[in-house]
């Protein structure tokens, strides 16, 4: 017997062992009903029937096998898909996602194999198989992670909504416990209140920016008509706000990362079409590699010759930085040689940026 004659012969058998298997998933399968715990299998199961007799190429078979068939354009989610964001939706983990397929595969050969011996038609259908089970694996953990990634981004933008409140009553407060000059031991707690609760709404302020650019939004900008500095030819249309944001990133870091005896240097430079801002420290030399990643997020790179020194925290300070720039139609990029590291910023003059 074919394969795929098998699969729809004994679909109720093989539906029983994945539901069997997916009522260990613990915590997610805890209180699932046989039909949830089932979900798309059948469905998924059919797909892989229909599959194994549909005549294919195969460089077909091959880019199956890499979970790279070929899209067809408006066709609706396969269940593969839907399988899972139900399975996200309901706590499943991703390793628990890859192990119900693992777990099928094994269930259809191994009862298939049982039923007979398999002769040389039957191990291209075992190849066949194995290539459509691939292929639904890749269909399912990319529509996975796209809801966790959404998930995430919700998460994070209430996150920076709903702190907003409670941050500005602690700033607001300490402004005031500073303002009554009560003595010493006041005025220094409040300064100390004050220096944090601006870190913190400087971290969330970088949170909400990153949310932004997840969701395709991009760092919003209000340009205006601004003079960077007291004299030179440093006039432009930027967001004020927002060059004081990259400026003290990138500072920050400078700071953080420099040698603690030799001081960070600033630089604004005109040109005819920009004004290139460069932001200066001294410090062991930055390995190529770890430059080429210092402006992405959630990533660290680590200085020359220190393994265990690291590029700080998330990296959300230098992504924000990059993504200012490109928000004003600019660039930023690094470079380290001769003890020194430059972080440089090019911000065109007259860009126009793009409704929020």
């Amino acid at each position: 017997m074919r394969l795929a004659e098998f699969i729809l012969q004994d679909m109720e058998a093989i539906l029983a062992d994945w539901e069997a298997f997916a009522a260990t998933l613990l915590p997610a399968a805890a209180g699932m009903t046989s039909l949830a715990l089932r979900d798309h299998a059948q469905h998924i199961l059919e797909a892989v029937a229909k599959d194994l007799t549909t005549h294919q190429t195969r460089e077909t078979q091959s880019e199956k096998s890499k979970g790279r068939a070929p899209k067809v354009a408006g066709a609706p989610e396969t269940a593969a898909q839907t399988h899972a964001v139900l399975r996200a939706q309901t706590g499943f983990d991703i390793n628990q996602l890859v192990a119900e397929y693992r777990a099928l595969r094994a269930s259809v050969l191994r009862r298939w194999m049982d039923a007979g011996p398999i002769d040389q038609p039957g191990m291209e259908d075992v190849i066949r198989f194995n290539e459509a089970i691939d292929q639904a694996v890749a269909e399912s953990v990319g529509h996975f992670h796209a809801q966790v990634e959404q998930a995430r981004n919700l998460l994070l933008g209430m996150l920076g909504h709903d702190m907003r409140s409670p941050l500005n009553t602690i700033l607001t407060t300490s402004s005031y416990l500073a303002a009554l000059n009560a003595g010493e031991q006041v005025s220094v707690s409040a300064a100390r209140l004050i220096r944090s609760g601006a870190a913190m709404r400087a971290l969330l302020d970088d949170l909400v920016d990153f949310n932004r650019t997840k969701l395709g939004l991009g760092v919003k900008v209000v340009p205006s008509d601004i003079d960077l500095a007291a004299s030179g030819y440093s006039r432009g249309r930027w967001d004020g706000a927002r060059l004081q944001q990259l400026v003290r990133n990138l500072v920050s870091n400078a700071i953080r990362y420099g040698s603690p005896d030799t001081a960070v240097r600033v630089a604004l430079r005109g040109e005819q079409a920009e004004v290139r801002v460069e932001v200066t420290n001294s410090g062991p030399t930055i390995d190529p590699s770890a430059l080429s990643q210092m402006f992405d997020p959630l990533k660290r790179g680590s200085l020359h010759g220190d393994s265990h020194e690291a590029w700080g925290g998330l990296g959300l300070g230098l992504f924000i930085v990059r993504e200012i720039a490109k928000a004003h139609g600019g660039e930023v990029e690094a470079r380290s040689g001769g003890g020194e590291t430059t972080f440089a910023v090019r911000l065109p003059r007259n860009h126009r940026a793009a409704s929020p």
